[in-house]
């Protein structure tokens, strides 16, 4: 039986516990697993019969809560770590290595900006930013032979632009490499990006997927529908056999037309290799607080949409604020995308660009009560921060207008407090501001 969204997120990939009949999603912390024979180790680590080893590479409570995350998203397969970094560092690097490049939109968070601008070239691995997201042709002029990857955030923080996720993934598939994602601030209940043509979505599940500011946690999900054997040249780590473990071949055991019935390569393959050797891995207890969070998505995201709407309608025609970045406005030249691809609304990260500019915004920030000043979005509770000296302070001037990120710019997360109680915030901050 096929259920809707609302039923998946408390239900999918979970049944009552066998052993102890427990109905709640029980937290096994717990390092390792006993084997029942010498053959069933050795058929765990050879594939023949999937199972816990090791928690640095699965666990029980772990593997709920991913095959909960890929049932949202529409994937076939997911994987948690610790941290969204982790997850976007893991993705990109599952299909590149030195001497590859990415294409990206520059419209990303300032973690993201960072490691594409400076962290992988280290490794050897060239980024282009492309002039224009919103132009396909800055897509196709950024492509090179040895591209492997084209990456965006359906929802940009905190420009709060949308990437035309249909447009970019059929780019990216007539050039035969996947379209990677960032949907953190739309999350699967606003955007299903896999159903529009992207091939792995990633999520920093720290924010509105777990939603109380508790828990630090990525998530990747891959839509199993990008067929890596076809092309066996570019995608080399796919298509030849891999000595570090046991000569596998994971376009052929694992991918299209395998004994697994989908194509579970791609996670497969950073599981047994990447999270193996470098061990970014998600603790039992931050999988099982993600576990809580999902069970309520749909319920808070509409609140914080809701909620969202009011705010920007609110500061788009107060007399302090210039400008509002808000997709979901008609007044946006996103709003079309907006429809598009997200029609109950975009989120509920918002920006808006303060009179007074940076002295002004420093003002309005440090006189809010009621929201908290953190570095972090997604929570229950409204936040609100200043970019240009926080999360995109790394970048340089040119940089951070290239993200979005002007002086007097101010973002916003709006939480699901009640409105009035969030206005009336804001209006004592603007008079301070002022």
């Amino acid at each position: 039986m096929s259920y809707s969204f609302e039923t998946q997120q408390i239900h999918a990939g979970q049944v009552a516990d066998p052993t102890t009949g427990a109905r709640a999603l029980p937290l096994y912390q717990t390092t390792a697993y006993q084997f029942r024979d010498t053959k069933h180790a050795a058929d765990l680590f050879g594939l023949a019969e999937l199972g816990n080893i090791y928690t640095r590479i699965m666990n029980p409570t772990q593997d709920t809560v991913e095959q909960r995350i890929a049932a949202l998203e529409g994937g076939v397969a997911a994987l948690l770590l610790a941290s969204g970094s982790a997850a976007t560092t893991f993705a990109v690097l599952n299909v590149a290595e030195a001497g590859d490049h990415i294409v990206s939109s520059p419209s990303l968070y300032g973690g993201t900006y960072n490691l594409f601008h400076y962290t992988l070239p280290k490794f050897g691995i060239e980024v282009t930013f492309v002039d224009n997201p919103d132009d396909p042709e800055s897509w196709r002029k950024a492509v090179k032979p040895n591209t492997k990857a084209f990456f965006g955030e359906t929802i940009a923080n905190p420009k709060n632009d949308l990437l035309d996720i249909e447009t970019v993934a059929k780019i990216a598939h007539e050039n035969n490499v996947p379209l990677i994602v960032d949907n953190t601030v739309a999350t699967p209940y606003l955007i299903r990006p896999i159903e529009w043509g992207a091939d792995v979505v990633v999520h920093s599940a720290t924010k509105f997927l777990s939603g109380h500011g508790n828990a630090v946690v990525g998530a990747i999900v891959d839509s199993g529908k990008f067929d890596y054997a076809k092309y066996p040249e570019k995608f080399k780590n796919f298509n030849q056999p891999d000595p570090s473990y046991n000569g596998i071949i994971y376009a052929q055991a694992l991918g299209v037309g395998s004994a697994f019935g989908a194509n579970l390569s791609y996670i497969f393959k950073i599981r047994l290799t990447l999270l193996r050797d470098i061990g970014a891995a998600v603790s039992p207890f931050n999988a099982w607080l993600l576990a809580q969070g999902l069970e309520t998505l749909s319920l808070r995201i509409e609140r914080h949409v809701e909620n969202a709407k009011a705010v920007a309608a609110f500061l788009e025609k107060h007399p302090q604020v210039s400008s509002v970045n808000y997709a979901s406005l008609t007044s946006s030249k996103w709003n079309k995308l907006a429809t598009k691809y997200s029609p109950k609304g975009s989120g509920s990260v918002l920006s808006f660009e303060i009179k007074g500019g940076i002295e002004s915004g420093k003002k309005f920030i440090e006189a809010l009560n009621l929201h908290s000043h953190v570095a972090n979005i997604g929570d229950v509770r409204s936040l609100a921060i200043h970019p240009a000296s926080t999360t995109h302070s790394q970048l340089s001037p040119a940089e951070q207008l290239t993200a979005g990120v002007t002086p007097g710019l101010v973002r916003l997360s709006v939480g699901i407090e009640n409105i009035k109680d969030i206005q009336a915030d804001l209006e004592k901050a603007f008079a301070a501001a002022k």
